[in-house]
């Protein structure tokens, strides 16, 4: 019987194939044998079980001996795999040590610790995505730490900044974000070994002994405590990946906007066809923002389900374990997709700078009224100059003309046009600390925590092969 998926335009053409491989079914697999390895070997080397037993066990279990169709037969009718995998490794196996395969384990230590394994390596994965993302983002900051642009509240104009400063925020954010994963990289990667009831009787008076030298054949970390129904840190794994998406779509939410029509000011990168329509010719549609926005929204929604399996009740879960069976592998690539895409955009992002000069003067320098208040508000106060500029700034409108000759026309009007400085502040020189910001972003980006180079990185069909000899 074959088992498939519903087809996903989404996940088609954006699924980032490197989280889609952590979370495959042979992955899977891969994962549940490399504990059932590390159990028997730490078991061995501890004087659990015979380490004649321990090295035919570590020997034994591997795909090689695994009938897939078999395997998932009996996941279908028991409920969980881990049943169909032991009686895989056991059946190659002599009499003796085929009746010390998973000894003193339950399903839920195998698969959430095999789960460890795999979330090891989708954080490192993301967090070398998020690396390159920073790194380009960086270099865009620094490129147009200069480029004067209107800044925009309320999709309206409203002060003058630069599109250096505006990426510096987003910098800013994926600064953040690395740092999250750094700091909860220990709470995600933890070993499972509790038993039936969370107390580890089965495992025997060494219990502890054989958890952490679990832990560390596979590389996860250690704890003293059942988290079999406590997955505040999956919660946390989940929603990391929704918030790093969303970061994504905050960027792709500007490029659809920016290049607009209307507004002109960036744009994806281009190639032939990229984005094209098939009735318009002149269309150049911004498909990674849409994409990274579908997936972001998407990801989004299956967070909501994040707190749910957080209400499991006594020691063993009852249908909340499978909902994280679904979102934490979902979420996982739709993170890992909207960083590809972002990638994407932050490396060719197209910025016409002369376009954001003249989209200044769109509204006959409105975009200076902030500027012109505070620059007459030491000579008549901060309340009169806002109220001058205010109906300098209606009277611009209604009439269509340029804010500072309305400004000029008032102030006679009022009897304060001698308060009116000869020259008006422009855009270039009502900047603030857009360039600070620029360069405190990529400071702080260059002293962003990252996981160690070598974290995830050893494949799982190479955790654990046998170490020891037989017959010793």
């Amino acid at each position: 019987m074959t088992n498939r998926s519903p087809f996903s335009l989404l996940t088609h053409l954006a699924g980032d194939q490197e989280q889609l491989d952590i979370f495959s079914d042979e992955a899977a697999i891969e994962s549940w044998l490399a504990v059932e390895r590390a159990l028997a070997q730490a078991q061995g080397e501890l004087g659990v079980i015979g380490s004649e037993d321990a090295a035919a066990i570590v020997g034994a279990a591997h795909r090689g001996n695994v009938s897939e169709q078999r395997l998932w037969e009996s996941t279908r009718n028991v409920g969980y795999p881990i049943l169909g995998i032991v009686r895989e490794i056991s059946a190659t196996l002599p009499e003796g040590p085929n009746g010390r395969v998973h000894y003193g384990a339950t399903t839920q230590d195998i698969m959430d610790s095999a789960l460890a394994l795999q979330l090891v390596r989708s954080l490192a994965s993301l967090d070398r995505r998020l690396a390159r993302f920073g790194d380009a983002l960086a270099e865009r900051v620094t490129e147009h730490e200069g480029t004067v642009m209107p800044g925009r509240t309320h999709a309206q104009q409203a002060v003058p900044t630069t599109f250096g400063a505006i990426l510096a925020t987003l910098l800013g954010q994926v600064t953040r974000q690395r740092e999250r994963l750094a700091q909860a990289a220990p709470r995600i990667g933890v070993i499972s070994m509790f038993g039936a009831g969370g107390t580890s009787a089965a495992y025997g008076p060494r219990s502890a002994q054989v958890r952490t030298r679990v832990a560390e054949l596979l590389g996860l970390e250690d704890t003293g405590i059942s988290w079999h129904v406590d997955r505040d840190g999956l919660a946390e794994f989940g929603w990391l990946c929704a918030t790093i998406a969303a970061t994504c779509a905050k960027l792709a939410r500007n490029i659809v906007d920016l290049s607009r029509t209307e507004i002109g000011e960036v744009f994806e990168p281009y190639s032939s066809h990229r984005g094209a329509s098939s009735t318009m010719p002149q269309k150049v549609n911004p498909i990674s923002s849409e994409v990274i926005i579908g997936l972001s929204g998407t990801a989004g929604a299956l967070a909501s389900a994040l707190a749910r399996i957080q209400e499991a009740g006594h020691e063993r879960a009852a249908g909340e374990w499978q909902i994280e069976w679904h979102i934490i592998p979902q979420l996982a690539v739709l993170a890992g997709s909207a960083l590809s895409e972002a990638l994407v955009i932050a490396e060719g992002m197209r910025v016409d700078s002369d376009r954001m000069l003249a989209n200044l003067q769109l509204d006959g320098g409105l975009v200076m009224a902030e500027a012109q208040m505070i620059q007459l508000a030491d000579a008549m106060g901060r309340e009169h100059a806002h109220d001058l500029v205010y109906e300098a700034a209606t009277r611009a409108r209604t009439e269509g003309t340029v804010l500072a000759d309305a400004l000029r026309a008032v102030a006679q009007e009022h009897g304060t046009a001698h308060l009116l400085p000869e020259t008006l502040v422009g855009p270039a020189n009502y900047l603030g600390e857009a360039r600070t910001m620029c360069e405190t972003s990529i400071r702080q980006w260059r002293q962003a925590p990252a996981l160690p180079a070598a974290w995830g990185e050893r494949p799982v069909v190479d955790l654990v092969q046998p170490l020891i000899p037989a017959g010793s």
